[in-house]
């Protein structure tokens, strides 16, 4: 089986609809993506749940389309369509089926993760048995250690959890750090997520770690209080729960946040600062971890 693929270079205002138009003329998927990534021009865009969409100034719209299908008219139907101009001439090349598994699966191998951690997909040998290793496969659910945002809570998890700790992952995703917790000698360690597939996924991997993970939904009661409470999600987000989150912290207990960029560091550690006063502990590329300790 093999499919038609076409790529158009378009203004970033008009990315959106060009996108849009395209699927309702037939695409299968659409993908938007920086048309300067790899040279000078490159720019790094973001965007979370109650922001504005950013968008690349030159921005390339690549779709997919059936083997056979008329994607000539099917790009004028889209330009006509969005009012979008191509900035470059659009190009279209054959791509031929493959075993996409064996593929995904040569991208993911170990990540180290701070000092002893290391996230092991199952199809790999751990690269030092002596190491904390975590086996994880990429799923559905956020948190496979190849982000900075999950490298950074890990790395802050080894530097602090101590023997007997009880950690609270709010917005756990895959259950990666609430399971390197568990490893890492946590008695108790529970994982919240809104996302019932997040949920699944971390009830999956906590067994493939065969520890013990606490798996509650978001909606549900949280039990008890934690000593330790990480959260990888997004600024907006973690401002909001800024009273929840310092709830289930005990009293000089450690909370760490990430998901985070550095522009955004002052106004999340103002949302936390009648329960605690955080500061950048540590930071990669533009991501950064704010951390300190729950004290009224």
């Amino acid at each position: 089986m093999s499919w038609e693929r076409v790529s158009v270079v378009v203004a970033g205002t008009h990315a959106g609809t060009f996108a849009e138009a395209l699927e309702a003329a037939g695409a299968l998927s659409v993908e938007i993506a920086d048309a300067d990534a790899g040279t000078e021009r490159e720019s790094a865009v973001f965007g979370e749940p109650g922001a504005d969409a950013p968008a690349w100034p030159r921005s390339r719209v690549t779709a997919l389309f059936p083997a056979g299908a008329a994607v000539s008219a099917a790009l004028d139907q889209a330009h006509a369509a969005s009012g979008a101009d191509a900035l470059e001439g659009a190009s279209v090349d054959r791509l031929e089926d493959a075993d996409w598994v064996a593929r995904s699966q040569r991208e993911f191998t170990p990540i180290r993760a701070g000092r002893r951690l290391w996230i092991v997909p199952t199809w790999h040998a751990a690269p030092c048995e002596d190491a904390v290793n975590i086996v994880l496969d990429p799923g559905a659910a956020f948190g496979t250690g190849s982000h900075p945002t999950t490298r950074l809570c890990l790395a802050w998890l080894e530097r602090n959890v101590v023997a007997g700790d009880s950690v609270l992952d709010y917005g756990c995703g895959s259950g990666i750090l609430g399971i390197a917790a568990l490893k890492l000698g946590a008695a108790r360690a529970t994982g919240v997520d809104i996302d019932p597939l997040a949920l699944e996924a971390a009830r999956y991997n906590s067994r493939q770690n065969a520890v013990a993970l606490q798996v509650v939904s978001a909606g549900e009661r949280i039990p008890g209080s934690s000593r330790l409470t990480v959260a990888n999600i997004l600024a907006n987000p973690l401002r909001m729960l800024a009273p929840l989150l310092a709830a289930h912290t005990r009293m000089d207990g450690g909370i760490a946040l990430s998901g985070i960029l550095a522009s955004q560091a002052a106004e999340v550690a103002g949302a936390y600062a009648p329960f605690a006063h955080l500061a950048v502990e540590d930071r990669e590329e533009d991501w950064v971890l704010l951390a300190g300790i729950r004290n009224r």
